[in-house]
């Protein structure tokens, strides 16, 4: 792949990432949204369908990983680097939706920055900011050696 269709390619993917942010009002189902826009350290939880509001914390999980992982391979193109992350993107679901259950079913003020910093990690593509710089430094690495 040309060095033009690479940029191209993590443009056109970076660029999804970020629609999914600018569009998530319409796309997703979250009252944490505008509760967190708010000062929620002092108001009550709000009303809340936990079903649905899981299955679209995990949609909007899945899609940011499922670019996420677009975006590694393409700019890595290493297949142990895009099987490595697919594991830490799974584990870190799975950890991360329990411990954000238990924050959306025992709703306490006292946690509310617990759990707005954990539903960050499941609706923004914060493995992703972390794991480039780390598989970049690693590929430097390599070269030296």
């Amino acid at each position: 792949m040309s060095r033009s269709l690479t940029i191209i390619l993590l443009l056109v993917l970076f660029g999804l990432l970020i629609l999914i942010r600018f569009f998530e009002n319409e796309l997703f189902y979250d009252p944490y949204l505008i509760f967190f826009q708010n000062d929620y350290l002092y108001i009550d939880n709000p009303r809340r369908e936990v079903f649905k509001l899981t299955l679209f914390t995990g949609l909007r999980y899945g899609l940011n990983s499922i670019l996420s992982l677009a975006i590694i391979y393409v700019a890595f193109k290493d297949k142990n680097m895009l099987r490595f992350s697919t594991i830490i993107y799974g584990m870190a679901f799975i950890v991360l939706i329990f411990i954000y259950l238990y924050f959306v079913v025992n709703p306490r003020q006292e946690d509310y920055y617990m759990f707005f910093n954990v539903r960050r990690f499941l609706i923004q593509p914060i493995i992703l900011i972390l794991l480039l710089p780390a598989f970049y430094y690693y590929k430097l690495k390599i070269r030296e050696e």
